[in-house]
């Protein structure tokens, strides 16, 4: 008897998927067992440490700021998106800064309303940023958002660091993925379960 109502309950259960139930409680066990987002942005944070310490580049932004910064970047947030993450909108243009630098570009940085070429052969000529902008036909400030650009992307001091941080993120690609894939079993194997149990009490 205690069996045939523990079936009729199981019943219930799976005509009430939607609530919370038995069946979900493994995918929260799966999921705690592999690597979440705030342990990548602590060990991408340990990096960021190690490139500030070794004074690559200067930012008011803190390592732990740094690696969140990373992480909303591969969630495809953008620099005021990411700045209201970090606390303060205000911090769009440090956090666009310290995205170039580390080389988390975007198609929208290369858009320039002039001859990347030109802007070039001028650099190596000599002229101040004054004259140069006044000739591309922009503000001085807007030149060096540019210049600081393609400085960074042809600066290769920090590569080996930003191919750990990479390889961080595809880890955590891959546990995600993994994630999802034990979950989608887990559940099934669940349901599956709950079939062929409920066939006895059909």
């Amino acid at each position: 008897m205690p069996e045939d109502k523990r079936k009729i309950q199981l019943l219930e259960l799976f005509t009430n998927i939607t609530s919370k139930t038995k069946i979900v409680e493994p995918m929260k066990k799966i999921h705690g067992s592999l690597r979440d987002r705030d342990a990548v942005e602590r060990e991408i944070s340990l990096l960021m440490r190690e490139i500030l310490d070794l004074g690559f580049f200067k930012t008011k932004l803190k390592p732990i700021q740094l690696a969140k910064l990373v992480s909303a970047y591969y969630l495809g947030k953008n620099d005021t998106e990411i700045a209201r993450e970090l606390g303060d909108e205000k911090l769009s243009k440090t956090v666009a800064r310290a995205r170039v630098r580390l080389k988390l570009f975007r198609d929208l940085d290369f858009k320039m309303p002039f001859d990347r070429e030109k802007m070039e052969i001028l650099m190596e000529s000599g002229k101040t940023m004054k004259e140069i902008s006044e000739e591309l036909g922009v503000s001085p400030s807007t030149l060096r958002e540019y210049r600081h650009v393609i400085d960074q992307r042809d600066d290769h001091t920090i590569d080996q660091y930003l191919e750990r941080i990479r390889d961080v993120m595809e880890d955590r690609d891959l546990s995600e993925q993994m994630t999802r894939s034990a979950t989608k079993d887990s559940l099934g194997d669940s349901i599956d379960i709950t079939e062929a149990e409920l066939i006895d009490v059909a």
